[in-house]
């Protein structure tokens, strides 16, 4: 065997291992999620909804840092995607039926069924959200994702916990509200529904000097009541799917009636 074919077989032998820095932060997520249904199973529910936060922040980390150090593969995808299986869907699930959705166990044994089912529609939805978006993210539209993402989905259930721990609201009293959070949370997720993904804001590029104003008195008013502000936000950007959904439908149904009349006339002038 000569030298030129040993180097070329050696050249092809896949690299053993994993990389470090964007796995520590998946591994984080990962953690923060844990960490937040055990602090819900012991009545934490402020740290449970945090640790969630957390996690988001961590998913958006360790994306940019593979893209950024170009230590991307398909391993840390993979492993990316089960992270935000337990964080962004498990754990929300568990922290609002511990939260509220087991007290509609009072209504009796079908309140219980009512509550649990209501937990796992959201769990279930996370993980037909996380599969479809595995499956088109070579051929979806980079501006727009299809469907509420999971972590959004995460930010509104937890939102909704912390801020009803926040402000001082019983969960027990909320069953029926959190119930239908939960659960349209999960609709969200797998439905047809525009939102804007962000994807294309150049974080290098220039921005005009109002922005950095905006962006400065934002640190300040999320300090003022960090619960109120981000379950708010999130509360918007939910909402603002249907809204562009519309507006996008809306458009489309103009465009083709013009279109078809641009046609009509077409027609009329050549007979």
């Amino acid at each position: 065997m000569s030298t030129k074919q040993t180097n070329t077989d050696l050249s092809r032998k896949p690299r053993r291992g994993i990389y470090l820095l964007p796995n520590l932060f998946t591994t984080a997520g990962l953690f923060a999620g844990f960490y937040s249904i055990l602090a819900a199973m012991a009545g934490d529910f402020a740290n449970a909804a945090i640790a969630i936060f957390v996690a988001m922040v961590m998913d958006g980390l360790d994306g940019r840092v593979a893209r950024l150090t170009n230590t991307t593969s398909d391993f840390g995808m993979e492993y990316d995607s089960l992270t935000d299986m337990v964080a962004f869907g498990v754990a929300p699930a568990l922290v609002a039926y511990q939260w509220s959705l087991h007290s509609l166990g009072s209504w009796g044994s079908f309140g219980l069924k009512i509550g649990w089912m209501g937990a796992f529609v959201y769990t279930a939805s996370t993980a037909l959200r996380l599969a479809r978006f595995n499956t088109q993210v070579d051929t979806a539209d980079k501006h727009y994702f299809q469907g509420l993402p999971s972590p959004s989905a995460a930010a509104l259930v937890a939102g909704m916990v912390w801020f009803g721990n926040e402000f001082g609201f019983a969960g027990d009293d909320l069953n029926l509200l959190a119930l239908c959070i939960t659960v349209f949370a999960g609709v969200l997720m797998v439905s047809n529904v525009r939102y804007y993904s962000f994807k294309q804001v150049d974080l290098r590029g220039r921005i005009r000097f109002l922005h950095v104003l905006i962006l400065a008195l934002a640190f300040p008013l999320i300090a003022i009541n960090p619960a109120l502000v981000v379950f708010g936000g999130f509360l918007v950007y939910v909402v603002s799917g249907p809204v562009l959904t519309l507006m996008w439908i809306r458009r489309h149904r103009a465009e083709r009636a013009r279109s078809s009349d641009d046609d009509t006339g077409s027609e009329d002038e050549t007979g």
